[in-house]
Parts: structure tokens; sequence; C-alpha cells
């Protein structure tokens, strides 16, 4: 019997993109948590797609994007190959999302 690899990327957006209760164990089991008030027990999908506030930037797409009760952002990215561009792309997206949760006015 043959199985879908959770590794591959749409394989990987399907399993957690869309089970939020696998997404929740997973990132109660990866992140280091102190407190159990801490732990994660609800999401709320967000768009993968970070759009920049101006037009003539550039935009990106990550593999799963959440959020949860405190409002916490959550990016979570397979990569099975190191790329000397990995390293800048996860700062990037990671700064897309924190600045997007700013109270900006526009």
């Amino acid at each position: 019997m043959r199985y879908l690899n959770p590794k591959a990327d749409l394989t990987f957006k399907k399993v957690f993109g869309e089970h939020p209760d696998l997404i929740i164990s997973f990132l109660n089991a990866l992140l280091p948590f102190e407190k159990p008030e801490e732990e994660i027990t609800w999401v709320e999908y967000l768009n993968p797609e970070l759009v920049p506030f101006n037009p003539l930037r550039k935009d990106s797409v990550v593999d799963v994007r959440c959020k949860d009760r405190l409002g916490r952002q959550f990016i979570v990215e397979m990569q099975m190959m190191w790329t000397s561009a990995y390293k800048q792309r996860v700062l990037f997206n990671a700064s897309k999302a924190y600045v997007s949760q700013l109270p900006f006015t526009r």
C-alpha cells in the first residue's frame, strides 16, 4: 500500500492547512511553551498570501498561516532542501506577518 508523502508541498498544505486539530497538535509539540495556558487550543486559518500594503512591493505565499486565540500568528513552512535563499525568505515572510499586525491607519 502506498501513502502520500506528508513532506510533499501539496500534501503538507492539505494536511496542516485544512485540519485544525493537526496543526494545533503539531505547533504544541514543536514550540517550547512554558505554561499550559500558552498552548494553542484553537486556530483560525489566515490567507497564506502575504500581500504588501504598497502594491509596488513583493508579495509572497507561505504553506500555512494561522492565528490562535491570543492573536499570535504562526507561519508553517515545509522545506525539504536547504537553499542559500531560505534564511532570507523566512526572515522576509516573518517580517511581513509581523508588520501586518501593526495598527496602521491606511
